[in-house]
């Protein structure tokens, strides 16, 4: 194991980094939810309803004061990291919680840009040609970045 510490770019840079995910987000999940919930309902019939009930009722400052307490614990990740030169388990944990919900978001534009996986994804035969149409649909900005 290295004993190397990181400066203080290093792990404010998880803070940076996830303010800049979460400001897309801010911008985009209410009105996505909105629109995609029936979509996702008629896809994911196990889901229980009251699930679909509350995305679709959740508000756009409902969901920012979700986004403010998330940030208050990154932020406060990324202190104890700084202070530790990146040794903190809490710091770690963030940072690798993070990386991981960047693969998630990565695999969903893949599927997104990809009807073939977006239809195993659902279950269904593939049966779509790719094309520009496909790679147009519901894209928010980590799709276009993966593009």
């Amino acid at each position: 194991m290295r004993s190397e510490r990181v400066g203080g770019a290093v792990t404010w840079g998880l803070l940076g980094a996830w303010a800049v995910h979460d400001l897309e987000e801010l911008a985009t999940v209410p009105w996505w939810l909105r629109r995609n919930v029936p979509e996702l309902r008629k896809r994911f019939p196990q889901v229980p309803e009251g699930v679909w009930r509350r995305a679709e009722s959740m508000g756009a400052a409902e969901f920012a004061a979700a986004v403010g307490v998330t940030g208050a614990v990154v932020g406060t990740a990324s202190a104890a990291g700084r202070l530790s030169g990146g040794r903190s388990g809490f710091y770690q944990g963030a940072l690798t919680g993070f990386g991981l919900h960047g693969v998630v978001h990565m695999a969903q534009a893949r599927t997104r840009l990809h009807p073939r996986l977006r239809d195993r994804a659902a279950g269904r035969p593939a049966v779509h040609a790719v094309g520009a149409g496909a790679a147009a649909e519901g894209r928010c900005a980590a799709s276009r970045a993966a593009a």
